[in-house]
């Protein structure tokens, strides 16, 4: 079994992310693999490691604020009629194994484990494709088995009575900078008009680089989009949004995410040219 713990993926020989499987963080951060830094081909940095304005974001990764009431995503949890709250209900998740390591991915398993108990088990699939000389794919891959006797659901701010604050899935923390960064779909603009919405794609362009967002399956399709690019720049698929994601015991939730990483401020026809190629590898 391999144990190092920090993977380096790679592109065309370069090195574009780094993963950290066993992360020492306080148990209030919800400690889980991450990776950080992910950099463009260039080398610029796209990702940011417990920002001082959320110090619960972890570069990318899966993060979820409530699996039957167990806080995965770190930082305070929401109560209806109470607002966010400091709770000791935080989990962690718990890298396994590695059942597969390559320079350019992995396939790993992990252990969703919160009040001494495993939630639920996931099997992780992460790969790094070249897309251009300017261009690379990250393909991010998550399954959540019930592992439990018992049914459980996942939730979130905005089914606990936060409108608009449906976070909790696939996560990319992204890097701040003096000027915010333009967020894009094929039809809509700003984050007021792309944040909560279905799109097949969605861009976040900083300065001097570019992300793509697309979920890879019908099924992720269906998930919108949470956007965060006034208080600070992050984007991530919905797993919970009007309503609880219910997991039956020995029931699975799958989910694939595929992210352009891109020098360069993309526009829209470059972006759904590398984003369908990048989905259809």
């Amino acid at each position: 079994m391999i144990t190092h713990d920090t993977p380096v993926l790679r592109v065309a020989g370069r090195p574009v992310a780094r993963y950290v499987t066993r992360p020492e963080l306080p148990a209030r951060l919800s400690p889980r693999p991450y990776l950080h830094p992910v950099t463009t081909l260039a080398g610029t940095a796209v990702t940011e490691l417990s920002p001082a304005d959320h110090t619960h974001h972890l570069g990318v990764g899966v993060a979820v604020p409530d699996v039957e009431g167990h806080n995965f995503w770190g930082g305070r949890t929401y109560v209806r009629d109470q607002g966010p709250t400091e709770l000791d209900n935080h989990g962690a998740q718990r890298h396994s194994a590695f059942q597969l390591r390559d320079p350019d991915g992995f396939v790993e398993e992990l252990r969703w484990v919160a009040s001494g108990a495993e939630l639920l088990r996931e099997r992780r699939t992460v790969a790094a494709t070249e897309l251009t000389d300017t261009a690379w794919a990250l393909d991010f891959t998550f399954s959540l088995t019930n592992v439990t006797p018992d049914p459980l659901s996942i939730g979130s701010p905005a089914t606990n009575g936060r409108p608009g604050a449906a976070y909790g899935g696939f996560f990319w923390r992204a890097r701040k900078e003096a000027e915010t960064p333009r967020v894009f779909t094929a039809g809509r603009e700003g984050e007021p008009a792309v944040h909560g919405t279905r799109a097949d794609w969605l861009a976040l362009a900083g300065t001097g680089w570019t992300l793509v967002f697309a979920g890879a399956t019908d099924r992720s399709r269906r998930d919108p989009w949470f956007v965060r690019t006034a208080e600070y720049p992050g984007v991530g698929a919905s797993l919970a949004s009007d309503e609880r994601l219910p997991i039956p015991p020995g029931d699975t939730v799958v989910r694939r995410i595929v992210t352009v990483v891109a020098d360069g401020t993309l526009d829209r026809g470059e972006a759904a040219v590398l984003v369908r190629k990048a989905v259809s590898q």
